[in-house]
């Protein structure tokens, strides 16, 4: 157990500079989509065309993570239908945590109305073929998954940054603008817990005990 332990700090440890640049390019990424939204005068478009943009982005984080959480389990224990059940459970739960939980208590914390859309229930043909595809290809990627995952990992956060602070601003009356410091704790927490959970901690954690982790 303790073993485990050490071996999760420092795979979080290492993935660290990862995610805050991950996070960084997302807010950085919506601030120039707001500014080109500022500079044509479309401004009061922002919170539509955030609704559609984050569903693209939450799909596609679902992949993703569902791609890095097989991957990462698969790489320590070969039990097919075990592997399934975490890379979905992995990649559609935790993403759910990160893309819309986190944000709608944010938002609600800091005051702004704000719907509560869950995507696996309103719109499931969305996201099942996504995480279902990410669980094929973390299956198969065990290959080049030791030196692909520290970029896939950054990569992940990135699209977990985007999709977070797309669902505030689409789905909610915030002016995240003048809210940035507000927004990048809320989009630090959304994003940091949840895809290092999903990555590394989750999968980790459900391999069997007497799995080696070389």
């Amino acid at each position: 157990m303790e073993k485990r332990l050490k071996y999760i700090l420092l795979e979080l440890a290492r993935h660290l500079p990862y995610s805050i640049f991950g996070i960084s390019l997302g807010i950085i990424a919506l601030g120039i989509l707001t500014f080109f939204a500022i500079l044509i005068g479309s401004q009061e478009r922002m919170p539509q065309a955030s609704e559609t943009l984050f569903h693209v982005f939450h799909p596609i984080h679902i992949l993703f993570s569902a791609v890095a959480t097989t991957a990462m389990f698969w790489k320590h224990e070969k039990r097919l239908l075990k592997a399934i059940v975490v890379g979905f459970a992995g990649s559609v739960g935790i993403c759910s945590l990160s893309d819309i939980f986190f944000p709608f208590v944010g938002g609600t914390l800091l005051g702004a109305p704000i719907r509560l859309h869950i995507c696996l229930i309103e719109t499931p043909g969305l996201i099942l073929p996504f995480a279902m595809t990410g669980i094929l290809a973390g299956l198969v990627a065990n290959q080049s998954f030791e030196h692909s995952f520290e970029y896939s990992h950054a990569a992940h956060v990135f699209i977990s940054s985007m999709a977070s602070i797309l669902y505030l601003t689409g789905f909610s009356a915030i002016d995240w603008i003048h809210s940035l410091g507000q927004v990048s704790i809320i989009t630090i927490v959304a994003v940091m817990i949840p895809c290092c959970t999903s990555d590394i901690v989750f999968p980790l954690a459900c391999v069997h005990r007497r799995c080696d982790h070389d």
